[in-house]
């Protein structure tokens, strides 16, 4: 049995067109056309957003994960046009983290099917540097010795590590990793601009949450941000909630290296829910009126950022909405090695989202499946927080 779906305007390759008929079998896009086409729908259809790096969304931490909240992470997703996302989990005792991982992959199994689907795991952490911890437990942080790296890679669906490729050990981990089909990505990392390039020679293709927890860019030493912007090799992962990274910081990540960011949203269990306490890998988050999380020394601790949003503001501070869709599909997909998703066309799966005049997500299909759809969908009653006081300083 055969769907088609037909849009005024939609994003193909490297242009917006229309209108556009897509014919869907069996999950997948067997036929795209252009020009004209019978009922098609007002807005602009585009793939399915993908979101690799996102610690917990509507109320639920990945690190204390259950099935209800997995439930509502993957039935809440869609509204935000998110198709696929990898679950990320931060430092943590490294027995404990890859026991978290476990239990993020069980709980996935038990809900898959039932809006967005996840694609695997996102170890952000212990191979982190201490000089560079963020909100991460730096007293948890090790180096990736050989025996620590094959534990890790027993873990099932793991796609993507961050580690710090200064911290010893840390070459030959990228090394092996790579080799066993892990995307390494450098972050958490007092790493200099010749270490970094160093790391990309050894495998490592993507920059964790460019900016924010590295050593920063010079105009001698290049640091972390100098480098990726220059080495085509690497992919740029960029909070663009306008915190973690200020407007025009982002327009010049874009004129430098638009083809190779991801906008990622490194978001926590406080997207999508009202300011209160939030959990974030067993430590409290305060989500305050101005939007953004932090721990109770006041260190930004992830965001509560959608990915929609970070679209939306990517297109608001002069960026060619092309672009700003690709950095949200078709390059996070094909940065973890996703090649049948994050584009619109023949043999792709049909992870699709329709858009409105406000380019805020209207309808969303997974695999073909329609999973969200503004006009019929329940009014939102956010999950309040688990407690209202803020987090103490110890």
């Amino acid at each position: 049995m055969s769907t088609v779906l037909a849009a005024e305007k939609a994003l193909i390759g490297r242009g917006i067109t229309g209108p556009v008929s897509v014919r869907i079998e069996d999950g997948r896009i067997v036929e795209v056309t252009e020009g004209a086409a019978d009922g098609a729908r007002a807005g602009l259809l585009t793939p399915g957003l993908v979101d690799i790096q996102v610690n917990g969304a509507f109320g639920a931490d990945f690190a204390e994960i259950d099935e209800e909240g997995m439930r509502r992470i993957v039935s809440d997703l869609p509204r935000t046009g998110v198709t696929r996302f990898l679950p990320t989990l931060i430092t943590a005792d490294l027995s404990q983290l890859l026991e978290q991982a476990r239990i993020v992959l069980n709980a996935v199994s038990t809900v898959n099917g039932q809006g967005a689907r996840s694609l695997g795991v996102h170890l952000e952490g212990p191979f982190l540097s201490p000089k560079r911890p963020g909100v991460h437990d730096p007293s948890l942080m090790v180096p990736p010795t050989p025996e620590r790296v094959e534990k890790m890679l027993e873990l099932p669906s793991l796609r993507m590590v961050t580690l710090a490729p200064e911290m010893p050990g840390g070459i030959e981990a990228i090394h092996r990793l790579t080799a066993a089909g892990v995307l390494v990505a450098v972050g958490h990392t007092d790493a200099t601009g010749v270490q970094t390039t160093h790391a990309a020679d050894a495998g490592a293709g993507m920059i964790t949450h460019l900016f924010n927890a590295q050593r920063g860019l010079g105009h001698r030493e290049p640091g972390v941000p100098g480098v990726a912007l220059v080495d085509d090799r690497y992919t740029l992962g960029l909070i663009a909630d306008l915190a973690h990274v200020g407007a025009d910081a982002c327009r010049l990540v874009f004129k430098a290296a638009g083809d190779r960011v991801a906008l990622v949203t490194d978001a926590v269990a406080a997207a999508g829910m009202p300011p209160g306490v939030y959990r974030l890998g067993g430590a409290d988050v305060l989500l305050s009126d101005d939007g953004v999380p932090r721990s109770a020394d006041g260190t930004i601790a992830g965001s509560a950022l959608t990915l929609d949003r970070a679209v939306r503001n990517i297109i608001s501070i002069g960026v060619d909405p092309v672009v700003a869709f690709r950095a949200a599909t078709i390059v996070p997909a094909d940065t973890i090695g996703e090649p049948a998703m994050g584009r619109i066309e023949v043999g792709a799966l049909a992870d699709l989202v329709l858009w409105d005049d406000e380019l805020k997500p209207a309808k969303v299909w997974v695999e073909g499946k329609l999973v969200h759809d503004k006009e019929t969908a329940e009014p939102e009653t956010p999950i309040p927080p688990h407690r209202e006081t803020a987090p103490q300083p110890s």
